[in-house]
């Protein structure tokens, strides 16, 4: 019998984006993470289907969408060194022709449904480990403008939106704000299936929007250029 082949600990993939796509479903509960303007935005459960529209690949599962620029996409990286305590939560990093990564997808169930769903994948090319700067000291004012949108939806108990869109991503989950917990300088808003990272500072105003189904309110930084994080629902689930 044929032993597997060992794979590295970093490999690019030598199959297309789409493919890896169309095989999230077989890694059981993913994170989804991607980060722009000061904003982490991360799904957390079962990418429940796949599908292909034009030049988009479309994922969804419970409370949780994404749109996938496929044409920004150039490769996919598997790095296996991620780790909680002993186990290992290895992921996948959708990357630009650049090296830039679009957005990552965590294997929480872990390494065998990884492995899995890569088993039919020819080894790729070993790559370094990656590269971790390290990020500067973020310091939370207890008036951070940042906070207001969700305050008023937590106090209103309602169903809202929280979407992030950068190139090539956009991600929504839907849900209610039960608690805010700042924490070593970041606005978090965590549930079982979704966590917010919003560093303090990043956000200088919003931008509210009515629409026909409510309100929308769209994050600004400091030279009033949208960060990509929105906040929208009935307007019901911004008032108490």
């Amino acid at each position: 019998m044929t032993e597997p082949a060992t794979r590295p600990e970093r490999e690019a993939l030598p199959i297309a984006p789409r493919e890896l796509i169309d095989r999230l479903p077989l890694l059981g509960r993913a994170m989804l993470t991607a980060t722009k303007g000061g904003a982490t935005h991360e799904r957390i459960g079962l990418v429940q289907k796949t599908a292909v529209e034009g030049d988009a690949a479309l994922l969804s599962g419970d409370c949780h969408d994404a749109r996938i620029d496929l044409g920004t996409l150039a490769r996919v990286v598997a790095d296996r060194s991620g780790k909680m305590k002993d186990r290992v939560l290895p992921r996948l990093e959708f990357q630009t022709a650049d090296g830039e990564t679009v957005f990552s997808v965590i294997a929480l169930d872990g390494i065998e449904p990884f492995e899995a769903a890569l088993a039919s994948t020819p080894v790729g090319k070993s790559l370094p480990p990656k590269e971790k700067p390290a990020a500067g000291p973020a310091e939370l004012a207890e008036d951070d403008p940042g906070q207001a949108p969700f305050a008023a939806a937590r106090d209103a108990g309602g169903e809202v939106t929280i979407a992030l869109a950068l190139p090539g991503l956009a991600q929504r989950w839907r849900g209610r704000v039960a608690e805010i917990t700042p924490a070593m300088g970041f606005i978090n808003v965590m549930t079982s299936d979704f966590h917010l990272h919003l560093r303090g500072g990043a956000i200088a105003s919003w931008r509210r929007e009515e629409m026909e189904d409510g309100l929308m309110f769209s994050a600004e930084d400091h030279l009033g250029a949208p960060t990509g994080l929105t906040i929208s629902g009935p307007a019901s689930s911004f008032s108490a």
